[in-house]
């Protein structure tokens, strides 16, 4: 017997490309808060309101006499060290909703509301601003989780590293385009009739601003797909999640190769994000650039980071993600050697620096994402991407410390900065030994063509 076809078409891909279309530009628009204000404006305006209420050069932080050029330090550590503690509940009660697009908007708009507050931050009141923004980074971090956690559920194996590398790279269009509209509003504020101060806070508004408004894209876009395989437990909505918690630590045991990949992560990133947070201060202090040159730098990194992350994209496409991740972390290796023998004040060799760590910046973010979305259960994407976040946050002092470290003992950057390739070096390490198959077996998924 001869079968008639349906005549009913396969819109699953269909529907899966407009659900990424809006999932894009979630990274398009928490990318405003992490630049504008974390990466760039809130610590330096922090300290420059904290030393108006400034005694002898001191501030209190609970009762402890502080510099006020430490203030920022120790917010954001504050912010990140609560975030690791809070980030795995707000995993158990993600997976056990069917309403994670709402649950992406709510804390994107909690925390574009609170980062907006940032701009009544004037006179001496920096305890009010440090407050807001540990909120606001709080909700960053839980937004952060529910939107990678969606990532499984608006693409297949096969799609996930082209997926997850086009989200970055509209992350860093983003983030790259509003600083570098606000870096002219800052530089040129008498232009503008405006004061230092005021140019600073109507920076920090617009990112709260673009922040919220671009949020309603994937908001509208974006579907709220049922929960899949999760444990029955009892108890209210906090019982449940406390008791789906401890189940998922429990049942981690079970795949050994996700977390051998979470491990590997940790110190490869520490040592990604350590570059970058002391990338500035090692250009001013070390090598003699002004500040806004090292402005220009970071401008630099985020627009060649667009094109980074397409790349790595397509590289790992043919080439697997894992062995693609491997490569950039050898360039990353030959970013700090190149770091140790920098000239001073030469201008076209930082330009190539900067440009290098932006192209794979991206690339070696997205595709760790993507891959670690291989190795996780299907109905438990936001408890795993909340480990995934909150160990990455609550162990990223690991760098900074050894950056302190060598620099005390050698009173130069340049060592500092290339004993992070040890970072690199036992990430990769770790990284080979990740059984790509095998993890995506475990855990129940498909195997993509290439990986």
């Amino acid at each position: 017997m001869t079968t008639q076809p349906s005549g009913v078409a396969d819109l699953g891909p269909l529907n899966r490309a407009r659900e990424q279309k809006a999932w894009y530009f979630y990274d398009w628009a928490n990318s405003a808060f992490a630049t504008t204000v974390a990466g760039v404006l809130f610590g330096p305006y922090l300290i420059a309101i904290a030393e108006e209420a400034a005694v002898d050069d001191r501030v209190s932080l609970l009762g402890i006499s502080v510099d006020p050029g430490a203030l920022p330090a120790y917010v954001i550590t504050a912010s990140t060290l609560i975030s690791a503690i809070l980030l795995p509940l707000l995993g158990a009660v993600a997976d056990r909703t069917s309403r994670k697009k709402d649950l992406l908007a709510g804390f994107a708009w909690a925390g574009a509301f609170f980062a907006a507050l940032l701009f009544f931050m004037t006179g001496d009141n920096w305890q009010f601003g440090a407050i807001t923004f540990v909120i606001a980074n709080l909700c960053f971090g839980a937004s952060a989780v529910v939107n990678d956690s969606i990532l499984p559920l608006i693409s297949d194996e096969s799609e996930r590293d082209r997926v997850s590398s086009r989200g970055w790279a509209y992350g860093y269009a983003g983030g790259g385009l509003l600083l570098a509209l606000n870096f002219v509003l800052v530089s040129f504020h008498d232009t503008f009739g405006l004061t230092e101060g005021m140019a600073v806070r109507i920076s920090l508004l617009s990112a709260a601003v673009w922040w919220a408004a671009f949020t309603f894209i994937p908001w509208r876009g974006l579907r709220n797909h049922p929960p899949a395989d999760v444990e029955h437990v009892e108890g209210g909505v906090l019982q449940r999640s406390f008791g789906q918690l401890w189940l998922t630590l429990k049942d981690m045991r079970n795949y050994p190769v996700a977390l051998t990949f979470l491990l590997a992560y940790l110190f490869f990133n520490d040592g990604i994000q350590t570059v970058i947070s002391q990338a500035s201060v090692y250009g001013v202090e070390e090598l003699g650039f002004e500040q806004g040159t090292m402005l220009g730098v970071y401008l630099l990194v985020q627009f060649v980071a667009v094109g980074g992350a397409l790349l790595f994209g397509r590289i790992a496409a043919t080439r697997g993600a894992k062995n693609t991740i491997l490569g950039g972390l050898v360039i990353w290796m030959l970013i700090v050697t190149a770091g140790l023998v920098m000239p001073d004040e030469s201008l076209l060799p930082l330009l190539g620096l900067g440009a290098a760590i932006g192209l794979v910046l991206g690339g070696t973010q997205a595709l760790a994402r993507s891959y670690f979305s291989l190795l996780i259960p299907r109905g438990k994407e936001a408890e795993y991407f909340s480990f995934y976040h909150a160990m990455e946050r609550g162990t990223s002092w690991f760098g900074t410390l050894v950056f302190g470290l060598v620099y005390t003992f050698t009173g130069s950057y340049r060592p500092a900065i290339f004993a992070l390739i040890l970072f690199f070096i036992v990430g990769g390490l770790l990284l080979m030994r990740v059984d790509t198959a095998r993890g995506i077996r475990e855990a129940g998924n498909d195997l993509p063509g290439v990986y």
